[in-house]
């Protein structure tokens, strides 16, 4: 099966602004422990699932007419709990990702300050292969950082 790209990525920006970062509504746990969001629009769907908060992993999977088509794993972790809270950094990581999306893309490089605080993004590669590494800073301190990769899945 040939993948649009372009459509893609339009699903995977649409579905990550409508879960995570707009509040979605989680969904059964697929395995025990797990925090699962999930969003479909006609044959693509989106399963985000993770464990943890403040320190967490998880998996994004897109699937097109029930097949995994795309994924991504990702591992963050608060640094420096002196200088950032768990909530602080869902609050920003959330604010900034809105503002990326906004912009159709969730890859490419990003950087957003509000509050004394600096989100940084920064990627090499594009939707079908791709690895990141995003933090927070609070003046010049890395206090959290996540790293992630991913791409397309083929048979």
């Amino acid at each position: 099966m040939t993948v649009d790209i372009n459509k893609l990525n339009a699903f995977i920006v649409h579905a990550k602004a409508i879960t995570y970062v707009g509040d979605g509504e989680h969904v059964t746990p697929c395995r025990p422990g797990s925090h699962d969001l999930r969003f479909s629009d006609e044959e693509w769907a989106y399963h985000d699932s993770y464990f943890g908060g403040a320190d967490f992993i998880g998996e994004e999977v897109v699937y097109f007419a029930d097949k995994p088509i795309w994924a991504m794993n990702y591992y963050g972790h608060i640094l420096r709990n002196d200088l950032l809270t768990a909530v602080e950094a869902g609050h920003m990581i959330k604010v900034s990702l809105s503002h990326m999306y906004r912009e159709g893309r969730f890859l490419g490089g990003f950087e957003h300050a509000e509050g004394g605080l600096t989100y940084i993004d920064a990627s090499e590669g594009s939707v079908d292969c791709f690895h990141g590494h995003e933090l927070i800073r609070r003046g010049q301190e890395t206090a959290y950082e996540m790293d992630y990769h991913g791409g397309l899945i083929k048979d």
